[in-house]
């Protein structure tokens, strides 16, 4: 994906991102494809505390928008910090021609030639020490989680009841696409604009269909993009199925509505979540370099998101990982205890299963999977999905860690997970988006560990909305 020039300012954030296949060879990417959109999300911290959100635009490269772009109000003084989500598996970012956008921005793709896969950031480091400092003066104040339905706090994004295998990755932003793959802005008026001119010949890559004729002229509701994300999942499925309100600032690009967003959702994770606390682990497929964990990169993915670094005892340590998100009762034993809650609300994705219920234990069943706590922890996948003769997966039971068998041919050593990190060529111009080692507002690089080199690879992608395949230990029923 290729950077405007001078990205934090307001005339880098109302200029739109263009979305380009890193190798034609293997097809075109476009942004109005659900399954190869690309999302950027801004959060404006002003000197003396107010918090606003902003969505930038994707648009196909050597197209144009469907309409003109809101152009966001930066005050002198705002700290700015971007976010990048995709629903393919490796978004890389690129400075535009004949720019050094990316130095300018701060931006961190992963390191070296290992990129994160889904996920990528500017200048985020500097947006959390700002927001910390007017936390700490008072200037920002983040509201308290509230008591869920079940009598708990609300969860977070680091809650271990919410993350799965990537946890804090991926974005809340939407955009609007047209009848020709034009995209937009999500607001009242690009809304009734698109639909003013959009027809029955919609979008190819629409998910659903209008049964008029060919050629009609009925008019027709612009289609919606999402991305994939553990955002969206807590703010707009977990959060109303538990009763709970999450963390909004105005949304500039959104007529001033009330939105969520990654940088919040994660402001409040760090200032609100109870222990045990879910950071980012040394065995998350975005921070494996070369296949094997990395304590350097898993540093420069937790700097996006507002983390710590790795610190002393067992923080990061895979194992420990998988032990509080599958043994612990904050953890997935909470998803089954609100099973009623959660049964009666509705799933993310409808393809994969008919309730919020079913879908988390599907991305729990996979997470297990795709974070290797089988060979971490010597013990078969607690979550025993049941499906239906469609495939949807209906219902689900956990058993306690530990009592269900290892798979067949568990190696009695612990072993890293064999996932391939996601990786990519450096960009063409030489403006490396790695993490950033000087500027006033750059935060230090994370230390050097006996990682090796990374060499390219593909990526494992992220479970956040898209559970796809469960681990063989599912049940199946006649319907």
């Amino acid at each position: 994906m290729v950077v405007p020039r001078h990205p934090l300012t307001a005339r880098g954030l109302a200029t739109p991102y263009e979305l380009v296949a890193t190798d034609p060879a293997q097809g075109p990417c476009h942004e109005a494809n659900p399954d190869q959109a690309a999302f950027v999300e801004a959060a404006i911290l002003t000197k003396d505390g107010r918090l606003s959100v902003y969505d930038p635009l994707v648009i196909d490269k050597g197209t144009r928008a469907a309409a003109r772009t809101v152009r966001p109000t930066v005050p002198r003084g705002s700290t700015v910090g971007i976010w990048f989500g995709f629903n393919g598996t490796d978004l890389t970012l690129k400075s535009s021609d004949r720019s050094h956008a990316l130095a300018q921005g701060r931006c961190v793709n992963g390191v070296g030639r290992s990129i994160f896969g889904q996920f990528a950031y500017c200048n985020a480091p500097a947006f959390f020490r700002a927001a910390g400092t007017r936390t700490a003066k008072k200037h920002l104040k983040i509201p308290a989680l509230g008591t869920s339905k079940d009598g708990l706090p609300c969860p977070t994004t680091r809650d271990f009841s919410v993350v799965d295998q990537d946890g804090s990755d991926n974005v809340v932003t939407r955009y609007l696409a047209d009848g020709h793959g034009r995209i937009a802005q999500n607001n009242a008026a690009n809304r009734a604009a698109l639909s003013k001119t959009a027809h029955v010949d919609a979008p190819r890559y629409r998910h659903h269909s209008h049964h008029h004729k060919p050629g009609s002229s009925t008019p027709a509701k612009p289609a919606e993009l999402t991305n994939g994300s553990d955002n969206l999942l807590l703010t707009q499925f977990i959060d109303p199925a538990l009763g709970c309100t999450p963390f909004t600032a105005p949304n500039q690009s959104s007529d001033g509505q009330a939105s969520s967003a990654l940088p919040l959702d994660e402001l409040s994770a760090a200032a609100r979540q109870q222990a045990p606390v879910a950071l980012v682990p040394q065995n998350d497929p975005m921070t494996l370099l070369d296949g094997r964990t990395s304590v350097r990169k898993t540093n420069a993915y937790r700097a996006g998101v507002g983390m710590p670094r790795i610190g002393a005892g067992r923080d990061g340590d895979g194992a420990a990982y998988c032990t509080s998100l599958f043994g612990d009762p904050a953890g997935i034993q909470r998803v089954f205890k609100d099973k009623a809650l959660f049964t009666t609300a509705p799933s993310p994705d409808p393809g994969t299963a008919p309730n919020l219920f079913a879908f988390l234990a599907a991305r729990a069943n996979q997470t297990f999977t795709n974070l290797g706590c089988d060979r971490l922890l010597h013990v078969g996948n607690p979550v025993e999905l049941t499906t239906d003769g469609n495939g949807l997966v209906v219902d689900a039971v956990l058993t306690r860690l530990g009592q269900t068998p290892p798979p067949s041919g568990d190696p009695t050593d612990s072993a890293s997970p064999s996932s391939t990190p996601s990786a990519s060529s450096p960009a063409a111009d030489g403006d490396s988006a790695t993490p950033p080692t000087d500027g006033a507002d750059s935060s230090s690089p994370p230390a050097a560990t006996n990682d090796s080199s990374a060499d390219p690879g593909s990526g494992t992608p992220s479970t956040s909305m898209t559970p796809g395949t469960p681990s063989p230990s599912v049940s199946e029923t006649s319907n």
